[in-house]
């Protein structure tokens, strides 16, 4: 199989396909989030794909999911990925983007109850080069906002690993995995 981001035109069906399958073979699997497991396992995840054609479009889709979640039992949604593969899709458009995420959920007066983390299939963290491996930390098959509660971030870190141990080790295991490991784990024979 070929790596989900490489997919092209594809329908909803198909994103939504492909962001399952990098959530559980490459944030799961790789353990490049250890809160991941339980909360996929327990069907707490969200997943919409939005059609917005733009970044303003694609900030009403995000203010309607904040509600949404800032309503939902923890229980029954726990989490949020939101989706956008026909917006941007270049990374620094959508970078540059994230002050505005930012800036919706102060509008929304939910600062301290939900953030918003980001996933791009071109993610470059500062100081790096366009296809170091680190970045493969962050990089999804489509560009992707992931809506998260404060609290559940709290539970988590207040457990034995540290944050910044798990950015560490994440880069840690891009390493040892290279390109041709990440590219494997593509591979249906995986």
């Amino acid at each position: 199989m070929k790596y989900p981001g490489d997919l092209g035109a594809a329908t909803d069906d198909e994103v939504l396909a492909a962001t399952r399958l990098w959530l559980e073979k490459a944030v799961i699997e790789l353990d490049l989030c250890p809160f991941a497991a339980p909360v996929h396992r327990a069907g707490r995840v969200r997943m919409r794909v939005s059609a917005q054609r733009s970044a303003a479009g694609v900030l009403e889709d995000l203010r309607s999911e904040l509600l949404d979640l800032a309503a939902a039992d923890p229980r029954e949604c726990e989490t949020t990925l939101l989706i956008h593969p026909h917006s941007m899709c270049d990374f620094f458009e959508f970078n540059d983007f994230l002050a505005d995420c930012d800036s919706l959920v102060g509008r929304l007066e939910l600062e301290g109850e939900l953030q918003v983390a980001s996933f791009h299939p071109r993610y470059q963290f500062a100081g790096t080069s366009p296809e170091d491996i680190e970045n493969f930390t962050n990089r999804s098959p489509y560009p992707t906002l992931h809506l998260l509660r404060e609290a559940s971030i709290s539970r988590a870190v207040a457990g034995p690993a540290d944050p910044a141990d798990i950015y560490r080790r994440n880069i840690e295991t891009l390493r040892r995995l290279g390109h041709s490991g990440w590219r494997r784990l593509w591979n249906d024979e995986h």
